[in-house]
């Protein structure tokens, strides 16, 4: 899928047959918050998706309140020590981190799902 990204934001490039035009919405937002925007062409895409980025921002300001962003990338997960140590040894044994480690083993994950 083809994406865009403004300012930490991630939207999505969709076509509407039936209103012959290009539309999106800013992705993984809360559920609480949708940002949508949309132009006949991909350059009036564009400048719409970052009009309504800046546009919330603007209202967040405004408002007084932090703009919540598409996820970070930066993820706690909670496991057991038993998994925890064993994924210490096994990162420990290829010479990469914690982190490492487990981003690969996730990343090979979602690549024999897709």
């Amino acid at each position: 899928m083809k994406t865009l990204s403004y300012k930490g934001y991630t939207g999505s490039i969709e076509i509407s047959d039936e209103d012959n035009c290009l539309f999106g919405k800013v992705l993984d937002l809360p559920k609480d918050t949708m940002i949508s925007y949309e132009g006949e062409t991909v350059s009036e895409l564009k400048e719409d998706f970052k009009g309504a980025v800046d546009d919330y921002i603007a209202y967040c300001k405004e408002a007084g309140i932090t703009p919540r962003k598409s996820y970070s990338g930066s993820l706690n997960i909670r496991i057991s020590s038993e998994t925890h140590s064993k994924i210490a040894i096994l990162a420990q044994q290829a010479g990469i981190s914690i982190n490492a480690f487990i981003k690969s083993a996730v990343e090979k994950q979602i690549a024999t799902m897709l």
